[in-house]
């Protein structure tokens, strides 16, 4: 924005919301929960634990967004936008931490009991994103959370593997 302002340059700025996909960070230390939750159960599924304890209660909402949409984003908005504004990048709907690991626990085949331990933090109630602006421009994310999931615990799965 203010590149654009001081020197005149062809700029938009997107703003996504949490990103996953191929080539995140799955250090169990410092990851986020997606990719957390993915080398969690792909993990867990393979050394066939019965149980897998989670931090909170799974109640705060979270938006994803795969990697691959928002590079889609990127070049369509380099396209065919030239408005020096701040453009928010995300899918449009949230889904609970408690129904994105089962989801996950269940594309990693993991057929124990999700155990959630409320002593531990849940973090910001919610994270929404409004991402109508970029809806009225064009773009919209065009991978589904499933076949996201899918796609990035297969991803790891395979890269665990090899």
């Amino acid at each position: 924005l203010y590149l654009s302002r001081q020197y005149g340059w062809n700029t938009v700025s997107l703003m996504p919301c949490n990103l996953y996909g191929t080539n995140d960070n799955y250090d169990p230390e410092n990851s986020h929960v997606f990719p957390a939750f993915v080398r969690r159960f792909v993990t867990a599924a393979r050394e066939n634990r019965a149980v897998e304890v989670v931090w909170g209660t799974g109640a705060p909402l979270r938006e994803f967004l795969h990697v691959d949409d928002v590079a889609n984003a990127v070049y369509f908005f380099l396209q065919n936008h030239n408005d020096p504004e701040v453009v928010n990048i995300g899918s449009g709907s949230d889904i609970t931490i408690r129904e994105l690991a089962g989801k996950i626990a269940a594309a990693a085949g993991f057929k124990g009991e999700i155990r959630w331990d409320a002593s531990r933090p849940d973090g910001m109630y919610r994270k929404l994103m409004d991402s109508s602006k970029a809806r009225k421009l064009g773009w919209k994310p065009e991978i589904t959370l499933d076949e996201g999931i899918e796609r990035t615990v297969r991803e790891y799965a395979d890269l665990k593997l090899s």
